[in-house]
């Protein structure tokens, strides 16, 4: 029996051999495979809620929380989501091939760059099992192979849909192998996967925070990674205050739990008294605890029902998930922006202003992978963004920045193109 390190070694193998075969791959033939998954898995569907269900009873079993079990379950909408991404994506241009900036040069050449696959990613991720076909489907139209690694906890769910996936890969005539599964929970195969750089080209992991900082400390293959979303709202000194209300409200608790939620409020001085007690009461109705600096607390403890704490320094470094914020007073926009550069993850961050030079400098001096005017930070999504669909969220700098689609899972190579020129 190959223990973990010879297993996931095999698995790298042939997902080498297969990404070189969709890299040539068809659009048509890319196309048919996601139809023919979106078919299976509609067709499959009483299977998948079966194989589901040996996942959920041992996750209740275990003890696990509420919310984590709902994270597990392929519920019929679920399922149907599931479905529907795969002919999302479907319906998207392919990016493969595309040859941008062509530019005839004195010489007579014509140079551009051709988007071309990354070759092999590697996907780790917890308990959402839907995840799975997310990765398969955008690395199908990618031209890429993926190596995907799910919890042990959705270890039946993720075999039933990669049996699905590699069914459909081989009717649209393309490589089974192109999407394959770690078979095994042994948590050896994480690090035998993020150390294999002779064959994945860039590590993806999508889960809590420890996971991915032991990823980016371990990992001997480039990581495409956040670990936080401390997001801000930025109420500016100039601004309409019913749409800060409305914003804000929306960034906050429209969902709790996705890392774009707002986790810290920032407010201008000038418009503290006004503001405040305005979204205090809103989130006094809500439930939302409020961890105050000195400035903010005086203005809110009055708000009837409103749950106002003392904030300690950790508080604006800290990613909530859950409805709780920081709240602080600034001077005005210099230091809203030194505060989120010095305070935030990098993720998203938003102003609310009328100000039109104030929201230009907001977008160039906030370090973030997203930065936004007059809207919520929940728009932070590679859907909302116009991907059609994400893998996943990079604070990085290099390669990827923010919601990564299609072209996130690309590269670009330089072309050249003559007819028989020679450099002089």
């Amino acid at each position: 029996m190959q223990n973990a390190t010879e297993l996931v070694a095999d698995l790298g193998r042939r997902a080498r051999t297969a990404s070189r075969l969709m890299a040539r791959a068809s659009t048509a033939a890319k196309n048919a495979a996601l139809l023919a998954l979106a078919g299976s898995i509609r067709a499959q569907a009483a299977a998948l809620r079966a194989a589901n269900a040996l996942d959920l009873d041992a996750a209740r079993a275990a003890g696990l929380d509420a919310a984590f079990v709902d994270r597990l379950a392929l519920s019929d909408k679920v399922v149907e989501q599931m479905a529907a991404s795969c002919e999302q994506v479907a319906a998207l241009p392919d990016p493969i091939g595309a040859i941008d900036e062509l530019r005839r040069r004195p010489s007579g050449i014509a140079v551009g760059r051709m988007r071309v696959p990354l070759g092999v990613f590697g996907m780790i991720y917890e308990s959402r099992p839907n995840v799975t076909v997310e990765a398969a489907s955008l690395a199908i139209k990618s031209g890429n192979a993926v190596i995907l690694r799910g919890g042990s906890e959705a270890i039946h769910s993720n075999r039933a849909l990669a049996a699905l996936v590699a069914d459909a890969l081989r009717a649209a005539e393309l490589p089974g192998d192109a999407v394959q599964l770690i078979p095994t929970t042994d948590r050896a195969a994480v690090g035998a996967l993020i150390t294999l750089p002779e064959y994945v080209d860039v590590i993806i992991p999508r889960g809590g925070k420890s996971l991915i900082a032991r990823i980016a400390a371990e990992a001997r293959v480039p990581v495409i990674k956040h670990l936080d979303g401390n997001c801000h709202v930025y109420v500016d000194d100039s601004c309409d205050l019913d749409m800060a209300v409305t914003v804000t409200d929306n960034a906050k608790t429209q969902r709790y739990s996705p890392c774009n939620a707002a986790e810290s409020l920032l407010v201008a001085d000038a418009v503290a008294a006004d503001f405040l007690p305005r979204i205090g009461a809103v989130f006094a109705a809500k439930g939302v605890e409020m961890r105050c600096c000195a400035r903010s607390r005086e203005l809110l403890a009055a708000v009837p029902g409103a749950r106002v704490t003392d904030a300690a320094d950790a508080d604006w470094d800290t990613e909530y998930l859950a409805p709780i914020i920081s709240v602080k007073v600034v001077d005005g926009l210099d230091a809203a922006i030194e505060h989120i550069n010095r305070h935030g993850s990098g993720h998203t961050d938003a102003i609310v202003t009328t100000d039109h030079r104030h929201a230009m400098r907001f977008l160039r001096e906030v370090d973030s992978a997203s930065v936004m005017v007059n809207a919520s930070t929940r728009f932070s999504d590679g859907f909302e963004f116009g991907l059609g669909a994400e893998i996943g969220i990079s604070t990085d700098k290099f390669h990827a920045r923010g919601p990564v689609g299609l072209e996130g899972l690309t590269s670009q190579k330089w072309v050249v193109l003559g007819d028989g020129e020679i450099r002089r």
